[in-house]
């Protein structure tokens, strides 16, 4: 399902869609350039409305969107202010707003709509003009309240989603951590107890083939040599199991992302690296993890990409994402955290934009 199609059909947009709809009945049918010009301005609402979340976040077009809805609004009312079911279009519009801005701002906004709403029932010679605000102030406050309670339980949720993808991510870096760390105690215990005892009896074998008779001589010196064949396999043993092969990222990272349905993780990891040290492993998790929260909340992101990767004596970090920024990345909290946290490792973070205006984040870890 396409992001714009999600967005329409969220329980939100659809109620805003099936209210502007009824109200548009309201109209009844444009048969003359009045009415046509009513159809025109409700129909500018309904386009605004639908387009508005697929506008950059936070950017001016967000903010001249929510004017025009304003003021489209206004001026229907204005047109017809006996058409007692034009001031909804108002009730959708703060409801709209407390979804997406600060309650300061929406509380300030809805004050500023309801005095140019007096003005327009006024001047327009509708009945009780300021008992008709005060009731639909009343609707606009209980719709603000509803979607402003609906968003908070939203964003409660995607951050218990994200605590519970963290916690699943950091258990599989701690599984591997101590099955890295049962391996290497397991290739120790070999070592000092099998491998000595098996030199000892290879010592001795080969002291007692240069004294025993000639009969036994031959069967000494067979045990001799499956002692050797047999210490040699244990050196390999041991090897094997100290051989770097690294943390398992990729299954951390996976658990990192698994819970969220947007955006996208891409994942990328070079067949030579290896991250051993898990304090350099959990930087890469954390780094991850706060690239994907940027993205989600503030470019809008659908995918993300990550490539990992050796470059030279250090591991190479690459991730961008298809989101849309202001021109000027403005550095918060996050990235501080992300080059604190890299810092206590010997790391470096760089900041860019794609040409398509996402986020693109390079770090350099040491390996």
């Amino acid at each position: 399902m396409s992001s714009f199609l999600r967005d329409l059909i969220s329980p939100l947009s659809l109620a805003g869609l099936l209210t502007i709809v009824a109200v548009g009945l309201s109209l009844g049918v444009a048969t003359q350039g009045e009415q046509t010009l009513r159809w025109a301005a409700l129909g500018v609402f309904m386009v605004l409305f639908v387009i508005y979340d697929h506008l950059p976040v936070r950017s001016r077009w967000r903010l001249v969107s929510d004017v025009l809805l304003a003021l489209t609004a206004l001026a229907l009312v204005w047109l017809e202010p006996r058409v007692g079911t034009l001031p909804v279009l108002l009730v959708v519009l703060i409801a709209h707003l407390a979804e997406h801005w600060p309650a300061r701002t929406v509380l300030l906004s809805a004050l500023a709509v309801n005095v140019c709403l007096y003005l327009a029932l006024r001047t327009g010679g509708a009945n009780h003009p300021f008992l008709v605000t005060t009731i639909y102030a009343g609707f606009q406050a209980f719709a603000a309240l509803t979607a402003h309670y609906a968003r908070s339980s939203e964003l409660a949720r995607e951050a218990l989603a994200r605590v519970n993808a963290d916690l699943l991510a950091t258990r599989a870096l701690l599984a591997d951590s101590a099955r890295d760390a049962e391996r290497l105690r397991l290739a120790r215990e070999l070592h000092d107890v099998a491998g000595h005892k098996l030199t000892a009896m290879r010592l001795n074998l080969r002291a007692l083939a240069s004294d025993a008779t000639p009969a036994t001589r031959e069967r000494v010196q067979l045990v001799e040599q499956l002692s050797a064949e047999l210490l040699g396999d244990i050196r390999q043993v041991v090897q094997s199991m100290r051989d770097e092969r690294g943390l398992d990222l990729a299954t951390a990272l996976q658990a990192l992302a698994t819970p969220f349905p947007r955006p996208d993780l891409r994942v990328h990891i070079g067949e030579q690296v290896r991250i051993a040290n898990p304090l350099v492993a959990d930087a890469v998790l954390r780094l991850v993890q706060e690239a994907l929260t940027n993205a989600a909340r503030h470019g809008d992101a659908d995918t993300v990409w990550l490539n990992i990767d050796n470059e030279e004596h250090c591991v190479r970090i690459d991730i961008r994402d298809d989101g849309q920024r202001a021109e000027r990345i403005r550095e918060g909290n996050g990235i501080t955290g992300m080059r604190e946290r890299l810092a206590a490792v010997h790391g470096q973070l760089e900041l860019a934009r794609t040409d398509s205006g996402g986020m693109h984040l390079t770090a350099r870890l040491p390996a």
